[in-house]
C-alpha cells in the first residue's frame, strides 16, 4: 500500500475538471487521480498533462454507475488506505439554445449533478481519512435558484435539520412535477441545472453536519461555485479561462492541516457566500 496521499478529481478529463487536476498536480503533496467515464478521453487528458512534465494517474469512473464508484473506492483503500481529497466536479448541463422537452432536461441533469454526486459521496465519503477535504463543484445558480423558489421551499433548502433523505425525496419530487409541467405549481423556477445545483450546495451542507455529528470534525467539507468559465458546457463567451475557474476548488482542496474553516460553506471567489 502506497504512504502517499491522494486526491481524486471527477470529471477530469476536460475543462474545470482538468484544470483542478493540472492545477493539483503542481500543489499537492501526494498523488493525483483524474477520472473519466471516458478511458480513451481520460487516458489522452493523462498523456497530455505527462507531455507537460506532471505525474498524474488515472482511474475510470461513471457518477452514473454505483458500481464503478464502488470499484473506485475499493481500488483506492486497497492502495492508498482511502482517500485525501475528493473533488466532485463531474457534472452537465443543456445548452440554453437545446430544444430538449423540460421533462426530460429535468431528469437527465438532476440524475447526473445530483444524484450522481450524491452517490459519489455515499460511497465514497466513509473512506475518506482524517484531515481530509471534499469539495463539491456546484454554481451561484444554487443561490438564485433558491432566491427564486417559493417562501416555503427556501425555509426547508436554508434549515439546518433538513436531511439526506428529505432532500432526496425533494429533488426527486421536482424531477416527477417536471414530467408534467407542475414543478412551477411546487414552487420552483424554470432551470433543471439551478435545481441540480441547490440539491448540491444542500447536500454540501448536510454532510458537514454529520461529520461534526460523527466526530470527524477535521473532515472539511464545501460546496463552490468556479464562476463563468469557458469551457464546452459554458461556451466561449464565459469570462475565466479554466485555470481561473479551478482557484477555488483548488483552494478548497488545499485547505491547510487543522483548518476548521470554511465547512458546510458555499464559497465563490474564496469568500464564504451567505446562504
Amino acid at each position: 500500500m502506497s504512504t502517499s496521499k491522494v486526491a481524486v478529481v471527477t470529471g477530469g478529463n476536460k475543462g474545470i475538471g482538468l484544470a483542478i487536476v493540472k492545477a493539483l498536480c503542481s500543489k499537492y503533496n501526494g498523488d493525483v487521480f483524474l477520472t473519466a467515464r471516458n478511458i480513451d478521453l481520460g487516458q489522452e487528458a493523462v498523456k497530455k498533462l505527462e507531455a507537460e512534465g506532471l505525474k498524474v494517474k488515472f482511474h475510470q469512473l461513471d457518477i452514473n454507475d454505483e458500481e464503478s464508484i464502488k470499484k473506485l473506492g475499493t481500488d483506492l483503500q486497497a492502495s492508498h488506505g482511502g482517500i485525501d481529497v475528493l473533488v466532485n466536479n463531474a457534472g452537465m448541463a443543456f445548452k440554453g439554445a437545446d430544444t430538449t422537452p423540460f421533462a426530460t432536461q429535468a431528469k437527465v441533469t438532476l440524475q447526473t449533478n445530483f444524484i450522481g454526486t450524491l452517490n459519489a459521496c455515499k460511497i465514497l465519503m466513509p473512506i475518506v481519512k482524517p484531515g481530509g477535504r471534499v469539495v463539491n463543484v456546484s454554481s451561484l445558480l444554487s443561490k438564485s435558484t433558491l432566491q427564486k423558489c417559493s417562501g416555503e421551499l427556501q425555509k426547508i433548502y436554508r434549515s439546518d435539520t433538513i436531511t439526506e433523505e428529505k432532500l432526496g425525496s425533494m429533488m426527486n419530487e421536482f424531477i416527477e412535477a417536471a414530467q408534467t409541467d407542475k414543478h412551477g405549481a411546487l414552487g420552483y423556477p424554470n432551470t433543471a441545472y439551478g435545481v441540480s445545483k441547490l440539491g448540491v450546495t444542500v447536500m454540501t451542507r448536510i454532510h458537514a453536519k454529520l461529520m461534526r455529528e460523527q466526530g470527524k470534525n477535521d473532515i472539511l467539507v464545501n460546496a463552490c461555485c468556479p464562476g463563468w468559465v469557458r469551457t464546452d458546457m459554458a461556451g466561449p463567451k464565459a469570462t475565466k479561462s479554466p485555470e481561473e475557474g479551478a482557484e477555488t476548488p483548488v483552494y478548497l482542496a488545499l485547505l491547510p492541516e487543522g483548518a476548521t474553516e470554511p465547512h458546510g460553506q458555499f464559497v465563490s471567489e474564496k469568500k464564504v457566500q451567505e446562504w
